[in-house]
């Protein structure tokens, strides 16, 4: 009996151990079937992803390429996608209001541009601006610190990069002290071009009184399409009445005092007139998207305070998602059949797509005289390999492909005929003109083409001429990184 008890004691309950058994049975059909539904979800989900990428209104090549890597590396693709894939933001980017530039009534005669653009709703050319172009990182510099010191009320800032060198130091060391006199000082860095900008260098201003802001801030927004849109605009208003703009970033290989060796080559410009109100206005929709505040709409009244001709024809053109359409595109894809004797191409990035490329063929086969200077290296290597193979299609019809020798090249502008230049923050590849966030500016005014040819001439003076044969390997390579085109 009591040997009976004992057996009776030590022994389990028969229900616990069937609940037992149970679970390790589910948590085995959940270990079995786990990496089915995950392969079937994630088939389904990149199949929704594919319907998603050939509805978008993209280029062919970068419908290819991305459904390319989402077939073939689904795991690497669908990440990425999400990641850097958005184009035009729609649902995403519903706080970001449309840039709707004021529209004054239109003048009965305007040209083919200004005809194209006025499509896009944006505004024909204002007169009766001032102009003035800076060649050099010295003359950015000096237009930068002119801007700074002489405002009265306010300093708006937006650039793609402000680096804590010992330019990105100075140039916030002013803006400290001009917060501190109670100027309203606003600065708007984007979240990826400014990525060594650290919080806590701009702690100085904020505390003086200053606000600052980063324009879509990735760590703070994963996997929302959005890594990919980058506010590349770069634009400094002082008082609302004065503009710096153009192609330099706050860093000392684009600005600085003095000379610095191996400084990038790059324009800017300072206007002042009625253009500068479109910058305002562009300006004040960005600030509002990163910082949700509504700048001030009052502008000093008065003359011009720059004495100067005030003589330029100026058209103020945004890009970007929260532009519709794609107008810087189609202005150059209209230069360049609009062209009579020349079309001049200066760019970092050359990375055109198939479109753009085949109208700069049929300009050499017209008898245009197609100049595209680069860089003989850039700081983008993969970018320089895509862009080979474009530029020995253009060259081989008789285009002339020119290589900046002096390292880096910064500068963009587009120079048509006689008659029209642009110039402003886009280079001429697919990112900066179908993705980012860009200004450009164009310019009508004969005498500052004329200034703006000079320029251009002095830099192809010393350029090679040419492009290097390449063999098998190097011609895979050049493939390879073309289909890469629609995302360099």
């Amino acid at each position: 009996m009591v040997q009976a008890g004992r057996i009776g004691n030590t022994s389990r309950p028969v229900g616990r151990d069937v609940r037992v058994s149970e679970t390790a049975r589910h948590r085995m059909i959940v270990f079995w079937l786990w990496p089915y539904l995950a392969s079937t979800a994630g088939f389904l989900f990149a199949a929704v992803l594919l319907t998603h990428i050939v509805r978008q209104r993209r280029p062919p090549t970068a419908t290819i390429a991305w459904l390319l890597v989402i077939v073939l590396a689904p795991y690497v693709g669908v990440p990425l996608y999400l990641l850097i894939g958005g184009r035009k933001m729609r649902k995403l980017s519903a706080g970001k209001n449309r840039i709707i530039l004021p529209i004054a009534p239109v003048p009965a005669a305007l040209s083919e541009t200004e005809r194209l653009l006025l499509a896009h709703n944006m505004p024909p050319a204002t007169s009766g601006n001032c102009l003035a172009l800076q060649h050099t990182g010295e003359d950015s510099y000096a237009a930068l610190v002119d801007l700074i010191e002489k405002a009265t009320h306010s300093i708006y800032i937006g650039v793609f990069i402000l680096h804590p060198d010992s330019v990105g130091k100075d140039i916030l060391a002013r803006l400290t002290r001009r917060a501190s006199e109670g100027l309203a000082v606003r600065l708007l860095l984007d979240g990826v071009g400014s990525l060594q900008t650290h919080h806590r260098a701009l702690e100085p201003l904020v505390a003086a009184g200053g606000r600052c802001a980063f324009f879509m801030p990735v760590m703070h927004r994963p996997f929302r399409g959005r890594s990919n849109l980058r506010n590349h605009r770069k634009t400094v208003i002082a008082d609302g009445r004065r503009v710096l703009a153009g192609g330099a970033n706050i860093a000392a290989e684009y600005m600085g005092p003095v000379m610095y060796p191996g400084r990038w080559p790059d324009l800017t410009f300072t206007i002042e007139g009625p253009a500068v109100n479109h910058y305002v206005d562009l300006f004040r929709s960005d600030w509002h998207f990163a910082s949700g505040e509504v700048l001030d709409t009052v502008r000093p009244a008065g003359g011009l305070t720059t004495a100067c001709d005030a003589d330029a024809g100026i058209q103020v053109v945004p890009s970007g998602p929260d532009v519709p359409g794609d107008p810087l595109y189609d202005v150059l894809l209209s230069m360049t059949f609009a062209a009579r004797r020349r079309l001049w191409v200066v760019t970092p990035y050359f990375v055109p797509d198939d479109a753009l490329c085949r109208a700069l063929i049929l300009a050499v086969h017209r008898g245009i005289e197609v100049r595209i200077l680069v860089p003989d290296r850039s700081n983008h290597r993969i970018a320089d390999i895509a862009g080979r193979s474009y530029l020995r299609d253009i060259a081989d019809e008789g285009g002339k492909v020119l290589f900046f020798a002096g390292g880096m090249l910064h500068a963009k502008a587009v120079l048509m005929d006689d008659e029209l230049a642009m110039i402003g923050s886009a280079n001429i590849d697919l990112r900066s003109l179908l993705l980012n966030y860009e200004v450009g500016m164009l310019v009508y005014s004969s005498k500052h083409i004329r200034l703006l040819e000079e320029w251009i001439d002095g830099l192809m003076a010393g350029a090679r001429s040419g492009l290097a044969e390449t063999g098998a390997v190097g011609q895979l390579e050049e493939g390879m990184a073309r289909l890469l085109a629609p995302q360099l």
